[in-house]
């Protein structure tokens, strides 16, 4: 997302180098959506995967859309789940996508329906393995009857835990994967970002985490995080991310970004081993609710965890 000009301008070069780089490294997992930039992230990644599909799974997902307005909306018809797919197999110049989500649970369709759709995509090959984002529990035990889900993915990070971890409660039963977006904060766990003022030119500015009060709170919250870190002689964003990680096997972290550099440095995390008193020294600095603003605008709650 970070690479279709949602946290400010990157240009398709950049974008393709920040992904070579990435794959150079080892990373084989690339998560997109069609709604990043509307398309443009897809077919970015397409690019960026010519003579290298192979060592990479391909997730994208469907499910938002652009009303006339220019507001966000949802669809989960069986119908729109089939044209969806054929419009990102093309974009990303692929005969099957490994992983597919639904981005955004459509409240009017019941979801038996639109995965049941899915399993067709499944069944046709042109869809490996099928998920849910932001989904609730009872959600995706109603889904995973259709068919069997292989993750589900929501936001999950030292600062925003609460639905992330009620919903892995319910992927454990399960056998599912859980796959953490956000996992450090948008960029608030980087430490890197020092004022609201910094983030005024993209979408951050309409997150409430960002905004007067909150966003101070957050950051002395931060602070905590940049001092043990120090103390590992590594940066708070490997510090964040390997919490993360450590939360289990069965949790893949999926961190964006547009510079080459922080692919680096995230890479970075892989290395950094914590001890069981590390983690939970730094759940207890970060209980759950300790961060200050909603996870998205108001309206855009509405939208998650359905």
């Amino acid at each position: 997302m970070s690479l279709s000009g949602i946290y400010g301008a990157s240009s398709d070069e950049n974008g393709l180098a920040v992904i070579q780089r990435a794959l150079d490294l080892g990373v084989n997992f690339l998560d997109s959506a069609d709604m990043y930039g509307w398309g443009h992230n897809e077919s970015l990644l397409g690019k960026a995967l010519q003579g290298r599909r192979d060592q990479v799974i391909v997730a994208t997902k469907f499910g938002q859309t652009r009303t006339d307005s220019g507001a966000n909306g949802v669809n989960g018809r069986p119908e729109y789940v089939i044209q969806a797919c054929e419009a990102s197999l093309q974009r990303l110049g692929l005969e099957t996508i490994d992983l597919y989500y639904v981005h955004r649970i459509d409240p009017s369709v019941p979801i038996e329906d639109t995965v049941g759709a899915m399993s067709q995509l499944v069944a046709q090959g042109k869809v490996r393995e099928i998920g849910l984002c932001e989904a609730s529990p009872p959600t995706i035990r109603r889904a995973h009857a259709v068919h069997r889900l292989a993750v589900v993915q929501t936001e999950y990070s030292l600062l925003y835990r609460q639905e992330a971890e009620e919903t892995l409660q319910t992927t454990r039963e399960l056998g599912i994967g859980f796959v953490a977006y956000s996992p450090l904060g948008r960029s608030l766990l980087t430490a890197t970002v020092q004022s609201a003022e910094e983030v005024a030119q993209d979408r951050r500015k309409d997150h409430p985490r960002f905004q007067a009060e909150n966003f101070e709170h957050n950051r002395q919250r931060v602070r905590q995080l940049e001092a043990m870190a120090q103390g590992k002689q590594c940066t708070p964003s490997q510090l964040a991310l390997a919490w993360v990680l450590a939360q289990g096997e069965d949790v893949v972290a999926i961190p964006g970004t547009k510079r080459a550099e922080r692919v680096n440095d995230n890479w970075g995390a892989l290395s950094l081993a914590l001890k069981a008193q590390e983690v939970a020294a730094l759940s207890q600095a970060f209980p759950v609710g300790a961060a200050a603003g909603l996870r998205y605008p108001v309206g855009g709650m509405k939208g998650v965890y359905l």
